[in-house]
């Protein structure tokens, strides 16, 4: 593709060379360069773009594209442009070069501090039911036509983005089902997206490190419902929800949804069982019983969810009912292993904010019989306030905590365990902290009685540890079922 067709109608300050120049490919990673490319320079949180530039150009870099004045480039072949926001750049031209690929596909944004995975799932099932091909992108990765694909974040780069848009159209998809983090949406990594749905699950306290304040959280998300064209949909039983249908601008209709508050489709008649849960699901186009396999009043409203985004693209009743009950695990989301020799289940569950550990515990209190035994810490290098909140919550629910590592990153990984028993020591569970997080399993397998219910909570779907700059294979659901087999 011509240089001169990426940049038109962008601002722009030609630095050097010239603008009728050939690009192969559009590159952020000065390590993945080669001829003919086009290197944009980031400005990231630890490291800067602009000192890879020499990289770039010896890999071969036709263009480089900058936000800074770069005085140093000696290189005269090269075309230099300068823009004012990278991140914008990188986002702009991805999207043309990869031929704007949102405005060929239905894209449906999912945002929300918990529950975005799980919605996304669901909606996918649903149309799929329908016969609508549907693609995933989000923490578990990118789903497309049976293909997953690991990506780095929830939401990845804008590159990344519009590389796998593309892939969906050309595999056949007609729907993106994407995983909005409030993250993505500040530092434009969705710029250039036609989003149709925007989907609000809830918001609670997270990513305060990065955000500072609740309000800037809520206005990071906040974004999304003010550049659909189809349709918004919003739990109204979060505070923040309802704050969202007074501060939305776009004049797009508006779905809402719920538990506790009057709105348009919503659940009555709920029964929580050990089996999953059983409501009458209330819509504008009548009402359906829904008997779902998915267990926990968390569930009951991404389902919700989920359901308005299919009538909101005229999908029936009976299909939506379908969809939602044939789920019966997404993975590392309350993923339970039945441990029948020794009488007790584990239970595997992405939860690492207060109210996602809120959550699962209170529907775990809702079957257990025996002891309830929580295996749990907090990630490194991110927020320091949930921590000493997730403890307490712990110990209120829990017989038993054993405190432990998670991704402690850069951090010391016994002083992030001190953290959180600051809240422990509130309740009045037992606790233990056993910084091996393999070894804090064992302990809590070894322990375990008949009846009793284990949760290992924050890894999830995750088969990783990360330890400074190491990435260490750490399989949860593996690691258990070795310990129990005497593997390990």
């Amino acid at each position: 593709m011509k240089l001169y067709d990426l940049l038109r109608g962008f601002d722009y300050e030609l630095i050097r060379g010239n603008v009728d120049v050939d690009i192969s490919k559009i590159e952020n990673d000065s390590r993945k360069i080669s001829k003919g490319d086009m290197f944009i320079a980031i400005q990231g949180f630890s490291v800067d773009g602009h000192c890879y530039i020499d990289d770039a150009i010896q890999r071969g870099a036709a263009c480089i594209v900058v936000e800074k004045d770069m005085k140093t480039i000696e290189s005269k072949d090269i075309t230099i442009i300068k823009v004012k926001d990278t991140y914008r750049a990188l986002a702009r031209f991805s999207s043309i070069f990869y031929g704007k690929p949102s405005e060929e596909l239905n894209v449906i944004g999912v945002t929300g501090t918990n529950g975005k995975t799980s919605t996304t799932y669901l909606i996918k099932r649903i149309f799929d039911e329908d016969g609508r091909t549907t693609s995933v992108m989000g923490t578990l990765g990118a789903v497309i036509n049976g293909e997953r694909i690991e990506n780095k974040n929830t939401t990845p780069e804008s590159l990344v983005i519009q590389k796998q848009l593309r892939k969906m159209l050309d595999k056949g998809s007609k729907y993106c089902v994407m995983e909005v983090s409030s993250h993505a949406l500040d530092l434009k990594r969705v710029e250039y997206i036609n989003f149709q749905v925007g989907i609000f699950t809830n918001l609670t306290k997270d990513h305060l490190d990065f955000h500072k304040t609740m309000e800037n959280y809520y206005k990071s998300k906040l974004k999304l419902f003010n550049r659909t064209n189809k349709c918004n949909i919003i739990n109204i039983d979060d505070e923040y929800g309802k704050k969202m249908l007074k501060e939305i601008h776009n004049k797009v209709p508006i779905l809402t949804y719920g538990i506790n508050e009057k709105c348009h489709v919503y659940a009555t008649d709920i029964n929580y069982h050990t089996m999953g849960v059983d409501f009458i699901m209330n819509t504008p186009e009548g009402t359906i019983p829904i008997k779902m396999k998915l267990l926990g009043k968390f569930n009951v409203y991404n389902a919700l969810a989920a359901a308005s985004c299919a009538i909101s693209y005229g999908i029936s009743l009976p299909v939506i009912k379908k969809g939602i009950e044939s789920i019966s695990r997404i993975n590392g989301r309350f993923d339970v292993i039945h441990v029948d020799s020794r009488g007790f289940n584990v239970i595997i569950d992405y939860a690492h904010t207060p109210d996602g550990l809120d959550k699962v515990l209170t529907t775990i209190d809702g079957f257990a019989q025996g002891r309830k035994i929580v295996v749990f810490g907090a990630g490194g290098n991110r927020d320091r306030e949930k921590r000493p909140i997730m403890g307490e919550i712990a110990a209120k629910h829990a017989d038993i905590c054993v405190v432990t590592s998670d991704n402690p990153r850069y951090e010391d990984p016994d002083k992030i365990i001190e953290d959180i028993l600051v809240g422990v020591r509130k309740g009045k569970a037992k606790y233990i902290a056993i910084t091996d997080r393999k070894e804090a399993i064992k302990y809590a397998l070894q322990i375990a009685k008949p009846k009793d219910t284990i949760l290992l909570a924050g890894k999830g779907h995750e088969t990783y540890i990360i330890i400074k700059d190491k990435v260490i294979p750490f399989d949860e659901k593996k690691i258990v079922m070795d310990i129990i087999n005497g593997a390990s």
